[in-house]
């Protein structure tokens, strides 16, 4: 097995043993990205220079007896984290010349532990989509099968795993943006309880959606990342102090005797057959390692979609109207006054998804409008929780498809956008209840590409889904499959 293939935790025990050093496993990641990203087209920046620098630190680190579990491990960043010094362009040309002044707290967490950044990955712009195809550098590729798509919107996370360009990468979760492109990428991908991951310092698209986590080749991995960023942030005031468990304490402790919700909603007419036999043979998985199952049923899942779609547009308006062409990024001026100027950056700055979602947002917000839209769209959000916590009084974590089909084309939904809306019906809810979920690799379809599992737990029971995704990649081994690129 090459370096590449390796998990963080097999890497570190290595780094400590002196079987290698973090600059050749630097170097050995470097050359993978050079080697494939033509294909693929995962990475905006490479910090080449930065990233061996990094690694000679962490080699004295480990030669000192001070390694933390991260320390010499090549990571990379979904490009909407600010990183000092970096490029950060969250894949938009209105950010285009951007470099971040400082570190976001968990870029900075995962820096206090040695990790070593490689790059920043691509994404739809302003983690708005699910294919990646909305990028101002053009669309990431599935290393599984380049015509199709790896999923939004971190999609060059979950493509530089799968292609081994990273051991693990950071994205960012709205409505599925972990989970689904690490469900069609066969990775691992987990969104954190909102509040359990600071986002100070991440570029914000929907505020009271947005949760930052890991995405990983294996469950230990995912783990560890996690354990690294996880914690209260004062610098964030939607960061909730409450502790931080050790994520891998009690992750092999299997299912048995654990109950699983099957909610109703999510089996539905017109999932994907393959998809469909996935899940079933994954119930099978874990009946044979003693999990019970339970019927449970989420009402109010049928108006996800759309109170989605209210939410996040509305919150989007807001957050980018400060990209106006006067304190940073890109501007266009005419000389023709300051609302020209502004009119100019805006519409040469943003991408067409962007505008359709800001003014969809703008609309709802508008006078006269937010009671009929927003603010029913909240009420329910407020619903749609209840369905949750309900559920989770019978069931200690739920099983479900992350996607109703596996990847799509490229291309194939660019020209219909509710279509390509309707790509994350089963990962949204999580994010408008605010609870965690994950998603795991689960089988292929006939086609070569792979299904996820998703499993979403209790607010904050992060630990539980761990344990109960691990139990179900020890017996199966969807995860060692590997994309030939």
């Amino acid at each position: 097995m090459e370096l590449i293939d390796k998990t963080i935790h097999e890497l570190h025990r290595m780094l400590i043993g002196g079987e290698v050093t973090s600059v050749a496993l630097t170097r050995a990641f470097l050359q993978r990205i050079a080697e494939t990203d033509n294909r693929i087209n995962a990475f905006i920046t490479v910090c080449e220079e930065q990233a061996l620098k990094d690694s000679e630190a962490a080699d004295r680190l480990i030669a000192e007896g001070k390694a933390d579990l991260l320390t010499g491990i090549p990571v990379a960043l979904k490009d909407i984290f600010l990183t000092a010094g970096v490029r950060t362009t969250c894949a938009s040309k209105i950010l285009d010349t951007f470099i971040a002044p400082y570190d976001g707290t968990a870029v900075a967490r995962l820096k206090e532990r040695g990790a070593v950044i490689v790059g920043k990955l691509n994404m739809d712009e302003f983690a708005m989509g699910s294919s990646n195809e909305n990028s101002a550098f053009g669309p990431v590729k599935n290393p599984w099968d380049t015509s199709t798509v790896p999923g939004g919107s971190s999609g060059g996370s979950a493509a530089s795993v799968a292609a081994r360009q990273a051991v693990a990468t950071l994205g960012t979760d709205t409505g599925g943006s972990i989970r689904q492109p690490a469900s069609h990428c066969g990775v691992v991908g987990l969104k954190p309880t909102y509040g359990r991951v600071s986002r100070y310092g991440v570029i914000a698209y929907a505020s009271s959606l947005d949760q930052v986590g890991p995405i990983s080749r294996d469950v230990e991995d995912c783990a560890i990342l996690l354990q690294a960023i996880a914690g209260y942030d004062p610098a964030d005031s939607t960061s909730v102090d409450t502790p931080v468990p050790d994520y891998r304490a009690g992750i092999k402790d299997g299912v048995k005797g654990l109950k699983i919700g099957l909610p109703k909603e999510y089996f539905i007419e017109g999932l994907d057959p393959e998809v469909k036999a996935a899940m079933e043979a994954a119930i099978e998985t874990y009946r044979g390692l003693g999990a019970e199952f339970v019927d449970v049923s989420l009402p109010h899942t049928d108006y996800a979609v759309a109170s989605y779609y209210l939410i996040a547009t509305a919150e989007a308006s807001s957050n980018l109207a400060r990209y106006d062409g006067v304190r940073f990024g890109v501007r266009v001026d005419q000389g023709r006054g300051l609302i020209d100027m502004f009119e100019q950056t805006r519409a040469a700055g943003f991408g067409d998804e962007v505008k359709r979602r800001i003014m969809l947002g703008t609309y709802a917000l508008s006078s006269g409008y937010y009671d009929a839209y927003y603010l029913k769209a909240q009420k329910v959000r407020t619903l749609i929780r209840q369905d949750f916590l309900e559920a989770f009084q019978a069931v200690d974590v739920l099983l479900t498809p992350v996607a109703p089909t596996p990847a799509f084309g490229l291309g194939e939904k660019v020209s219909d956008p509710l279509q390509m809306y309707l790509s994350d019906i089963f990962t949204i809810p999580v994010n408008l209840a605010g609870t965690c979920a994950m998603s795991l690799p689960c089988g292929f379809s006939s086609a070569g590409l792979p299904i996820g599992l998703q499993l979403i737990g209790k607010p904050f029971a992060e630990q539980t889904l761990l344990r109960v995704g691990y139990a179900f990649e020890q017996a199966t081994e969807w995860h060692r499959k590997k994309a030939d690129l």
